[in-house]
């Protein structure tokens, strides 16, 4: 019985001893640099107002070449891997001046595997696949009178990476994702709210077509979106926010994590610049990127990656230590520049992207404290249990994010839901502020996709409750 090589995907018109030799050829003069390629198919189904939208399938294959020289790169990219393609591009790098130094040493080989090789495309059939968004739907419509719009969507992609170095460095992966979305519109009494659950990962669709997976998001969504309906106007001012676990690390990822990459901290223009082993945070917070998570069911989580862009293994990373900060996420080319190794936080977009310094799943450790506690020790504030999109400056830190569930918080006890509230503050200024870390410590249902310079790429967000004592909350009550 012959077993498919994914890889076979990535040699149909060059093979590997030649891919070798042209990437010696091509990259021999620079300090460092690799040729990525890539197979990618993608699927993306749509099920809005009752019908199928969208059923979209793609499959692409391209390789990007890239050299480097101190602290100039060239690039070049296409979407044909052949011997002539690749010596074309080639042709870009002859611009770079020769490498000064000797050729940075290759990552180390790393033979852990995260997730399956498998596709996640092939396993369910399109009807299978098709039927089940038609049952999400027809079940979240009968779940409640006041559901008015219901939008179900599924995707999945499966990439095949090949990393090869001009010192006979080799290294590939076979990565897969899925992703389940449900949103809710519900209406009453002339008012429309919208509620929405997510999960995914580096998975099969496998335990997204269990009817206690998919009921358990129609659940989640209807509530939010029925708690919305009865929300009255946020307040304004600044107050006391408990944050709730899990998926509210989005703001640590936005406020915290961008600024703790490499290539900001190497120019100097990050928040957070110049100060390792100095005080960040409050006692008690540690943050940490982990590109080696696995979930419940051991298998990756959204943001994993057995190697990173570059070939370097993942691993955990503490980013900051009880308060203090320690290190910054590290790509090659930083890492090389600012004297430290790489972290594995090497990634791209697609091989038509070149690799810069990217979080993978970042999260706050842990505390000791009870959430329950938390809330009963509030006097006057908000409790923010979902957030939906913001904004970060990476200079300064400040970030604007938006809650889509939210509520007062009056002498200890839950108050009433409330409606178009926005925390406002700044990343370095927040971690002080923390005064109490829950023991209730949750990563997201695997949803995230993280934006920088034009590139996207699935992430992983993660916290426990956090109680800050003092957040400008912007609103209209």
């Amino acid at each position: 019985m012959t077993t498919f090589d994914p890889r076979s995907l990535l040699y149909r018109h060059i093979t590997p001893d030649e891919a070798q030799a042209i990437t010696r050829e091509t990259l021999g003069r620079c300090d460092d640099g690799e040729l990525y390629m890539q197979f990618i198919a993608n699927e993306a189904f749509v099920f809005d107002d009752g019908r199928l939208k969208t059923a979209d399938y793609s499959r692409n294959a391209g390789f990007g070449l890239r050299g480097v020289s101190g602290e100039m790169t060239g690039f070049a990219h296409a979407n044909e891997i052949s011997a002539g393609a690749i010596r074309r591009a080639g042709e870009t790098l002859q611009l770079l001046d020769p490498a000064r130094a000797a050729m940075a040493a290759p990552p180390r080989q790393n033979n852990r595997h995260l997730y399956s090789d498998a596709s996640p495309l092939d396993a369910i059939g399109f009807a299978e696949k098709v039927r089940l968004l038609e049952t999400i739907d027809a079940a979240t419509r009968a779940r409640d009178p006041r559901v008015a719009q219901v939008t179900v969507s599924l995707a999945a992609a499966w990439s095949v990476v090949e990393i090869v170095r001009a010192d006979g460095f080799a290294a590939h992966d076979v990565r897969p994702l899925v992703r389940l979305n449900i949103s809710i519109v519900a209406e009453a009494n002339g008012r429309r709210e919208t509620g929405s659950f997510g999960i995914g990962g580096r998975r099969l669709y496998d335990d997204l077509f269990l009817p206690e997976t998919w009921n358990r998001g129609i659940d989640t969504a209807l509530a939010q979106a029925l708690v919305n309906l009865e929300s009255v106007a946020a307040p304004a001012g600044e107050c006391q926010v408990l944050v709730g676990p899990g998926w509210p690390g989005v703001l640590l990822h936005e406020a915290v994590g961008h600024g703790l990459e490499g290539d900001f901290n190497r120019k100097g223009t990050s928040a957070f610049s110049g100060r390792i082993g100095q005080r960040v945070g409050a006692k008690g917070v540690t943050v940490v990127d982990d590109g080696t998570l696995l979930d419940r069911r051991g298998e990756g989580r959204r943001g994993s990656l057995s190697i990173d862009d570059e070939g370097t293994p993942t691993q955990e990373t503490v980013l900051i230590e009880d308060g203090v900060l320690k290190g910054y996420m590290q790509d090659r080319l930083n890492a090389r520049l600012m004297g430290v190794p790489a972290t594995g936080n090497g990634r791209r977009e697609s091989y038509a992207h070149p690799p810069m310094p990217r979080m993978t799943n970042t999260f706050m450790k842990p505390g000791a404290d009870d959430p329950a506690e938390m809330l009963a020790r509030m006097k006057n504030g908000i409790f923010a249990k979902h957030f939906g999109g913001g904004q970060v400056d990476i200079v300064s830190g400040k970030f604007v994010f938006s809650c889509t569930e939210a509520y007062k918080v009056e002498n200890g006890k839950l108050g009433a839901p409330i409606k178009g509230a926005t925390l406002i503050g700044d990343g370095p200024t927040v971690l002080t502020k923390v005064i109490a870390i829950g023991n209730d410590l949750e990563l997201d249902e695997g949803i995230g996709i993280c934006g920088k310079a034009s590139q996207s790429v699935p992430v992983g967000v993660g916290q426990p409750s956090l109680l800050v004592d003092g957040l400008t909350v912007g609103g209209t009550g």
